[in-house]
């Protein structure tokens, strides 16, 4: 049993990473990145949220009608989004500038809403506190290793702090951050490769690989999105 919630605390880093490997939230990925605060601060935000959500509607899974499931989960997101919106505010005011609109549109991410769908909702509460923290665990670290390259490249500094004389702006800029983002995709890839975990050949949900957490809602060919 421990396995189990080992596999699910562990596979967002690398094997079902939401963002390198699933390509979910590439939005605020590229958005915010620019700068390794403003990437812990969106994914520590995003964990928070993904970890409480996973819980109450694991909980409530058996309560929840099928026809308004939807509508319930994002209420419930949308609750933990504002209490997280309102403590960063009032003590973190510089994250809570740098974010902006993100911080809000947490509400719908695809990442939270998905992993409500397809794992919450189908398993019991502490599988599910495992599947949320991990998954968060693997945004925030994407956001952080995407921000400290792009800050460090673009605006030679790290955390604020000069570290080159003679930083590339391309960097901080949309271009560059769809330049970091297809090089990690690429490097995300390749190690899932190198351990054994091929990267998804197919199209749609047969190509995803959280798609058996589906349980029979996603047909082969669909949107996985």
């Amino acid at each position: 049993m421990n396995n189990r919630y080992t596999k699910e605390l562990t596979k967002g880093l690398l094997a079902e990473n939401p963002v390198l490997r699933l390509c979910l939230g590439t939005c605020p990925t590229l958005a915010i990145t620019t700068s390794l605060k403003n990437g812990l601060g969106m994914g520590a935000a995003a964990t928070v949220v993904l970890l409480c959500s996973n819980v109450v509607i694991s909980l409530l899974r058996r309560v929840i009608p099928d026809k308004v499931r939807i509508p319930a989960y994002i209420t419930v997101i949308a609750g933990f989004v504002t209490l997280v919106q309102m403590v960063v505010q009032a003590y973190l005011p510089a994250v809570y500038d740098a974010l902006g609109i993100y911080l809000p549109l947490i509400v719908v991410n695809c990442i939270i809403l998905g992993r409500a769908e397809a794992f919450a909702s189908k398993n019991p509460v502490l599988l599910s506190a495992a599947d949320g923290l991990g998954m968060g665990l693997g945004f925030t670290l994407t956001l952080a290793v995407m921000g400290a390259v792009r800050e460090l490249l673009g605006a030679g500094t790290i955390f604020g702090l000069p570290v080159l004389h003679t930083p590339m702006l391309i960097f901080i800029m949309a271009p560059g951050g769809f330049f970091v983002f297809g090089l990690l995709i690429a490097a995300a890839n390749a190690l899932a490769a190198r351990l054994g975990r091929k990267p998804a050949q197919k199209s749609g949900c047969a190509g995803c690989p959280a798609a058996h957490e589906c349980a029979g809602e996603c047909q082969t060919g669909g949107n996985d999105q």
